[in-house]
């Protein structure tokens, strides 16, 4: 039955967003402004979306062991299952709200500006991915991190910007050291061509580069200078700093939460017990 109204749910969004945009796109400018300009509602959608996710795996987390505490301690034993009062639920609510106030804006800033640039286009597909990915690990019961998920999200669109600016930066200098040397073109001219290649369509670019593959010269340059080249074309698009930081943060916090759990429940032990 779920599968069933979503199904319906999506084909009626569908056919109604279709309209939508193609009203929107007589508009809108045919660039990438204006295309982002497009994502402003999906991007809250999505973001609203998340929100759901993280609700249902990153609370329950956090009142999963009070739900059990409190029903070891009313029933005086112990269950495979628990009901989950509504004063759990709310003490839950109330956490993630309190942290959210005093700790969310700056990792909000961290997450949102310093791994990489999100326009709204990049940060609805971070918000989706992620919000799938955390309902399905919900679904099959796995507590799994929303925040570490939306960060791989960016990490994933970062790097794939980085490949794909690279990618055409190499294009671009292909085409410039082409005309410079088998068509003694000058610089002025190749600016102007080059300008004219960024506001191609897609087909266009791509007769261009076959036709530029074909008439290209073997150059022969040493492995260094290839080297120096490929390092020049490649763009940073994500900060490495900030990727070892998450990285080590994903390797140290879980035996760090372990230890002190361990720690905290041997000084209880001693403390309480004969």
């Amino acid at each position: 039955m779920a599968l069933l109204a979503g199904f319906i749910a999506a084909i009626l969004v569908y056919l109604v967003v279709r309209v939508i945009i193609r009203r929107r796109a007589e508009k809108i400018k045919n660039n990438k402004q204006g295309i982002d300009a497009l994502f402003t509602i999906p991007l809250i959608i999505s973001a609203a979306f998340l929100s759901f996710a993280h609700g249902s795996n990153d609370v329950a987390n956090a009142i999963g062991p009070l739900a059990a505490i409190y029903e070891a301690v009313r029933g005086g034993d112990i269950v495979l299952k628990a009901s989950i009062p509504l004063w759990v639920m709310l003490v839950g609510s109330l956490g993630i709200m309190t942290g959210l106030a005093l700790y969310g804006p700056k990792l909000i800033r961290t997450v949102g500006t310093e791994i990489t640039e999100l326009d709204k286009a990049r940060a609805f597909c971070v918000a989706m991915a992620a919000s799938i990915t955390v309902i399905i690990a919900s679904q099959l019961g796995l507590p799994v991190s929303t925040t570490h998920i939306a960060v791989g999200g960016i990490f994933g669109v970062g790097f794939l910007r980085e490949y794909l600016n690279t990618n055409y930066n190499q294009k671009v200098g292909k085409i410039r050291r082409h005309m410079r040397i088998e068509e003694k073109k000058d610089e002025a001219t190749i600016d102007a061509f080059i300008a004219e290649f960024d506001t191609a369509s897609v087909a266009e670019k791509k007769l261009f580069l076959q036709e530029l593959k074909q008439k290209a010269r073997a150059e022969e340059i040493s492995w260094w200078e290839r080297r120096r080249v490929k390092k020049a074309y490649k763009a940073k698009l994500v900060e490495r700093s900030m990727l070892l930081k998450i990285i080590a943060a994903w390797i140290f916090t879980v035996p760090i939460a372990a230890f002190l759990s361990a720690a905290l429940f041997f000084m209880l032990r001693g403390i309480f017990l004969p």
